[in-house]
């Protein structure tokens, strides 16, 4: 499964954001073969998500970054966080609980079931709330304590940006994503074919 999902392509993001666990994963081989080793026979079950963690996170990586399904993107998530620290799988709960806590008190029921509508709405102002405080680690911090990727004292908008980074490496280092991209299993394309407009994109 890691080799399908990831394959030869996995570290081409980790300029993007390398003090997320996501992409500590990826760029450490060691750790892509323990959860390897983790792949359950026959039907795809969760191996550390329950199931309302799984369907819940399913539903976000959808509107985060459409056809997540298709790429497998929560399966790789479940996968890398059943062999990763206590400390980024408490942090991950932490984050994918935000939606539901904010939901059920804005529309007294939990995340996925709400309406589409309401949902955007959500996504929406978590998305654009303020963020936290940046609060780097410093050598005599306890790792064990300090979140790197969230800080001590998170907010909804930090929350929103872990789970959708969490996603986002998933999604884009599966080949799935790595093709929208422009990868052809060989080689990427240095800029996008038909993409090559003067103004840039945004």
């Amino acid at each position: 499964m890691i080799r399908k999902l990831v394959g030869r392509t996995g570290t081409f993001l980790l300029g993007a954001a390398v003090a997320h666990p996501v992409y500590k994963h990826l760029a450490d081989g060691t750790i892509l073969a323990s959860a390897d080793t983790h792949v359950p026979t026959g039907t795809w079950k969760p191996i550390y998500l329950n199931t309302h963690q799984s369907e819940t996170l399913e539903l976000l990586a959808e509107h985060i970054i459409p056809n997540s399904g298709k790429a497998q993107a929560t399966r790789f998530i479940d996968l890398l966080l059943s062999v990763d620290t206590v400390n980024t799988q408490r942090e991950f709960n932490d984050s994918l609980a935000s939606f539901d806590h904010e939901s059920t008190k804005r529309y007294a029921h939990e995340f996925k079931d709400i309406s589409e509508s309401d949902q955007n709405r959500l996504l929406t102002f978590m998305s654009t709330s303020p963020k936290g405080a940046a609060e780097p680690a410093s050598s005599d911090d306890d790792e064990s304590v300090v979140r790197p990727s969230l800080g001590r004292n998170p907010t909804l908008r930090d929350h929103f940006e872990n789970i959708k980074t969490w996603v986002r490496g998933a999604y884009y280092s599966s080949e799935f994503g790595m093709r929208e991209l422009g990868w052809t299993g060989r080689v990427f394309y240095e800029k996008m074919p038909g993409c090559q407009h003067p103004d840039g994109h945004a």
